[in-house]
């Protein structure tokens, strides 16, 4: 940061302000950070900018919009510097227990609402892992007659995702659970889906600096090969019965992961329901269901 301040200058001034700091500090979407801050840490609209843009910055904003500044120079994503970021169209708030939500995971809801063959039905989904909520109150967004439960160790997570389940009016419809897994749960769902930790224990080093330095490494590491959480979560779901006839396991998975979790859940009794790539045309999401032994309650076990 330089010596100079946000102080004095207009709305419009401090915009280019942020960016020009921020793309000298070798910050990539420069002119994008700026205005996520500009707007989240003043309140504003987009139109608040376009229409309004020669109001001058009151002392506390321009104070709040430096202080953020000097976070984001030293690493610190956006979305941590706000406290909430958006997802599937909603808002959330974050927790240092929750990962940010990211564009990619839109592709488990997508993927888990195709799987849906009546969205007015009264489904029963299960969100193992939940964070911040994000994947189940965005499901439970398309769904209206459904209920969820969202599943998580952190007990910060789970204030937060209840939090959210409440700002975005599906709080009735959802309930929240501590727990390792699957190990509380006894229930039956159509619906399970997880972004479980998949990052290597020794590639979390190599990461991006805002995400290994911001996000809690418990929702990053996956154990020495990436796969501990899908072993868990397999042997979880089939052992407590939580996927019913009919429904359907996805995953969240990294872009190389395909094979290797598509050979768990195959030696785990599940029969593979197919892929799903991101827009970067990266392998992104598997959908599975009950084998046929399983689906009838037998096992050769």
């Amino acid at each position: 940061m330089t010596a100079e301040t946000s102080q004095g200058l207009s709305r419009r001034a401090a915009m280019r302000r942020c960016t020009t700091l921020l793309s000298a500090g070798g910050i990539a979407e420069a002119a994008g950070d700026a205005r996520f801050l500009m707007l989240g840490l003043l309140g504003l609209e987009t139109r608040d900018l376009l229409l309004d843009g020669e109001k001058i910055l009151g002392a506390d904003e321009a104070a709040g919009l430096d202080a953020a500044l000097t976070r984001r120079l030293s690493g610190e994503p956006v979305a941590r510097i706000l406290g909430a970021w958006e997802f599937w169209g909603l808002p959330f708030r974050l927790a240092p227990e929750t990962l940010v939500p990211r564009p990619d995971t839109e592709i488990l809801v997508e993927a888990a609402l195709a799987a849906v063959p009546d969205r007015a039905a009264p489904l029963r989904c299960l969100d193992l892992g939940t964070g911040s909520g994000c994947i189940l109150v965005a499901l439970l967004s398309e769904l209206p007659h459904a209920f969820g439960v969202g599943l998580d160790r952190a007990p910060g997570a789970l204030r937060m995702a209840r939090h959210n389940a409440v700002t975005n009016a599906v709080d009735s419809r959802s309930a929240f659970v501590a727990g390792d897994w699957c190990d509380p749960l006894a229930d039956s769902f159509d619906l399970v889906v997880s972004n479980p930790p998949y990052i290597a224990d020794g590639l979390i080093q190599h990461l991006d600096r805002d995400v290994r330095a911001h996000d809690p490494r418990a929702a990053l590491a996956g154990g020495p090969d990436g796969l501990a959480a899908y072993r868990r979560i397999l042997e979880g779901v089939r052992t407590n019965a939580l996927l019913a006839p009919g429904g359907t396991l996805l995953f969240e998975i990294g872009y190389d992961q395909a094979a290797p979790v598509r050979s768990l859940a195959h030696a785990a009794g599940f029969a593979d329901r197919g892929l799903t790539q991101d827009l970067a045309g990266h392998d992104r999401v598997l959908r599975f269901s009950l084998s046929p032994d399983l689906s009838s309650g037998h096992t050769d076990a």
